[in-house]
C-alpha cells in the first residue's frame, strides 16, 4: 500500500493569518505568499528530527591530539520560539580532544541543526555543547553564541543593535580557568 503524503495545512493557515491582519490574500502580491511562507518555515525549521549523531556519523577520527580545536565565527540564523522572529549571529565552538577529533565541517553543520528549530539562544548554546560532548567525549567543550534578536529590535523595546552573548562551558572549560581564558582569548583574536 502506498504511503499517503499528509496534507500541508500551513498555506491555508498563512492565508487565514493574512486575512486576520486585514490583508486580501487574493491580491496579486500575496497570491503565492501562503505557499512561499510554508516552504520558508519548513526550511527554517528543518532541524527537527535530525540527530547530532547522524550529523557527526562517520566523521570521528582517532587522533592523538590534545590541544584545543576551535571553529569560530560560524554564522547562523534561527527563529525565537516566543515570537517566531529571526535571531542571528555567530557561534564559536572549541573542544579539547581525548583521542578523537571530528571532521571540521561537522561543527558548523551541528550548529545549523540546532539553529533550524524554534529556539532560545540559551538552549541553542547548551544543545551544541551537549551534543558535541556526548558524541565526541572530549576533555571539555566551550561554546559562545553572539546574536542580534529581531524580537527585541522590531517590537517590544525596539532597541536595534544590541547583542545577546551566551556561553556553555563543559569539562575542562568549566573547571580550568586557564583553558576557559585561552578559549575566550582565541575567539576574540582577529
Amino acid at each position: 500500500m502506498a504511503k499517503v503524503k499528509p496534507i500541508d495545512r500551513m498555506p491555508e493557515l498563512v492565508e487565514q493569518m493574512l486575512a486576520e491582519l486585514g490583508e486580501d490574500p487574493a491580491r496579486q502580491g500575496l497570491r503565492d505568499t501562503p505557499d512561499r511562507v510554508s516552504r520558508a518555515m519548513r526550511e527554517l525549521t528543518d532541524g527537527y528530527g535530525v540527530r547530532a549523531a547522524d550529523v557527526i556519523a562517520g566523521a570521528i577520527f582517532d587522533q592523538d591530539y590534545d590541544e584545543m580545536v576551535l571553529v569560530k565565527d560560524i554564522p547562523f540564523y534561527s527563529l525565537c520560539e516566543h515570537h517566531m522572529l529571526p535571531f542571528f549571529g555567530t557561534c564559536h565552538v572549541g573542544y579539547l580532544p581525548k583521542g578523537k577529533v571530528v571532521g571540521l565541517s561537522k561543527i558548523p553543520r551541528l550548529v545549523g541543526v540546532f539553529a533550524h528549530r524554534l529556539q532560545l539562544q540559551e538552549r541553542l548554546t547548551q544543545e551544541i555543547a551537549g551534543a558535541l560532548s556526548e558524541e565526541l567525549a572530549p576533555r571539555g567543550v566551550g561554546v559562545v553564541v553572539e546574536a542580534r534578536h529581531l524580537c527585541m529590535e522590531m517590537r517590544g523595546v525596539q532597541k536595534p543593535g544590541g547583542q545577546l552573548i551566551t556561553s556553555c562551558m563543559l569539562g575542562t572549560f568549566r573547571k580550568d580557568a586557564r583553558t576557559r581564558a585561552e578559549f575566550l582569548e582565541l575567539i576574540r583574536h582577529n
